[in-house]
C-alpha cells in the first residue's frame, strides 16, 4: 500500500530564487538516491510562496528506512541544512501522511447478487 508525504511549507521572499534552485537540487537528488519518488509542487492559487513536497513511498517500513538512509547522508544533509535554516519561513513548514485505499469492492457488484 502507497504511502504518499505532503509536506508544505513558506518560501522566504528574499530567497525566492535561490531557494528555488535549492528545493530542485534536493527533489534531485532525493529522486536519484533513495527508493522513493519526490515532485515538487508549485502554487496555482492561494498564497504565491507556498511550496510543497509530495513524496510516494512503497509503505510506511519503506518511507522509514530510507529517511533513516538519507539522514545519515552527509551529503544530503548539507542540501537540506540550507532549505530549514536559510530558505523556508520558520514554523511554517506542515507535514501531513496518506495512504492509498484499495482492495474494496465495488457497491455495484453486490447489489447485482
Amino acid at each position: 500500500m502507497s504511502v504518499f508525504v505532503y509536506q508544505t511549507f513558506e518560501v522566504k521572499q528574499d530567497q525566492f530564487v535561490e531557494a528555488l534552485k535549492n528545493l530542485r537540487m534536493i527533489q534531485s537528488y532525493r529522486n536519484e538516491n533513495y527508493d522513493h519518488k519526490v515532485e515538487l509542487l508549485s502554487p496555482i492559487s492561494g498564497a504565491d510562496h507556498s511550496y510543497a513536497f509530495l513524496c510516494t513511498y512503497e509503505g510506511l517500513a519503506e518511507m522509514e528506512l530510507q529517511n533513516k538512509k538519507m539522514f545519515e547522508d552527509e551529503e544530503y544533509k548539507k542540501l537540506i541544512e540550507q532549505f530549514f535554516l536559510e530558505d523556508i519561513v520558520q514554523g511554517s513548514m506542515n507535514t501531513q501522511l496518506f495512504r492509498s485505499v484499495t482492495g474494496m469492492k465495488s457497491d455495484s457488484s453486490e447489489k447485482d447478487k
